[in-house]
């Protein structure tokens, strides 16, 4: 493993989204974006995604400097093109115009279509949480093929297809961000299982092509090509396949269908619903509530192997705390593939091992 200090990772790749087309907003705003998921412990959705996003850029198969635009804007309903722009820059477009009207409104419900990869969904669920609004985020993808099979099968059918709700901070209690693929790790996971010649840790993830468990992460990057599992079997299987219909039916942006399941580009959708905690006038905050439900859940005993109780958000705050101090690890293959992106595009060498320590 390679350790990377974040801010000169940070400046890396900068560095390699601009080479591909971006200009320096845009190109910090990627990299900003991939740099925070490795210091949450997220390094499925961090750099090691830069590479790909070049490749898309430099193909034509995504759009940088797109904008989102407004297809529909209609009482509390707002959709959105992103135009297969970056989904870091259109994403946060979008929700600062889905915050803006649920200032207004007290409510919103948000399509956002055809837009490249989104990153970590949790990313716009703190956007809504920071301006009091609890958000609810449903995605799927398309636009390559599918990862994921369906409860009872072993063949691909759909995409990872994350679910995400954020709840606001209150004086006593962190953010809370509950983040998750609906497949029992996210697809990036299984990348950097077999980017770093490992097995995965759970046998109940994958399948091979012929329908068998496996811990062998190279099904998914090989033919023939085996398939990733839902969580919760059944229970996961229900929720992604709500995901796809909600994220890319309803907005109009497509679902797991074989004509949109080509390609090699990533397209997501995702619906947005901000709540304002206030607006029911329950007579009862919405803040003590919270404050005294996560009180009582971590004040259970801990099991053994855990130190505390956490929920979720906590593990990425303390994980970004130790990155900090002691730097990201990048494994041997992910940084080589970033350095064989960026060499073939203008940068050197020099940059990337002026950066790199073991």
């Amino acid at each position: 493993m390679f350790i990377v200090r974040h801010e000169a990772l940070m400046n890396v790749v900068t560095r390699m989204m601009r080479s591909a087309g971006s200009d320096d907003g845009e190109a910090v705003a990627v990299a900003s974006n991939l740099v925070q998921a490795n210091l949450m412990g997220h390094d499925s959705h961090g750099v090691g995604l830069a590479p790909r996003y070049m490749q898309h850029a430099l193909s034509g198969t995504m759009n940088p400097g797109a904008a989102a635009t407004i297809v529909t804007d209609n009482g509390v309903y707002l959709l959105i093109d992103g135009n297969m722009g970056y989904g870091q820059t259109v994403g946060a477009e979008t929700m600062n115009l889905a915050i803006d009207k649920a200032k207004r409104t007290g409510a919103a419900i948000v399509g956002l279509r055809n837009v490249h990869h989104l990153g970590r969904i949790g990313a716009w669920g703190e956007m809504c949480a920071k301006e009091g609004f609890i958000s609810i985020h449903y995605v799927n993808a398309t636009g390559h093929k599918p990862y994921v099979a369906p409860y009872g099968g072993y063949e691909a059918r759909y995409s990872t297809n994350p679910y995400c709700t954020a709840i606001p901070a209150t004086e006593k209690t962190p953010m809370l961000v509950l983040d998750m693929a609906t497949s029992r790790v996210a697809q990036g996971k299984v990348r950097v299982a077999h980017y770093a010649e490992n097995q995965m840790p759970m046998d109940d993830a994958l399948v091979g092509p012929n329908g068998k468990p496996t811990t062998d992460p190279g099904v998914v990057f090989r033919d023939p090509m085996g398939a990733m599992l839902s969580f919760g079997q059944h229970k996961g299987y229900g929720l992604a396949l709500l995901c796809d219909l909600l994220a890319g039916g309803l907005p109009g942006g497509g679902t797991a269908r074989p004509e949109l399941n080509t390609g090699e580009t990533i397209r997501n959708n995702m619906l947005t619903i901000l709540i304002d905690p206030a607006g029911f006038q329950s007579g009862v905050p919405f803040a003590d509530e919270f404050d005294s439900l996560v009180g009582y859940v971590k004040s259970g005993q801990p099991a053994e192997g855990f130190d505390k109780i956490r929920v979720a958000g906590e593990p990425e705050q303390e994980t970004i705390v130790k990155r900090k101090a002691e730097g990201i690890p990048i494994d041997e293959n992910t940084w080589a593939e970033m350095t064989k992106s960026g060499c073939e595009n203008g940068m050197t060498q020099a940059e990337f091992d002026a950066v790199a320590r073991r």
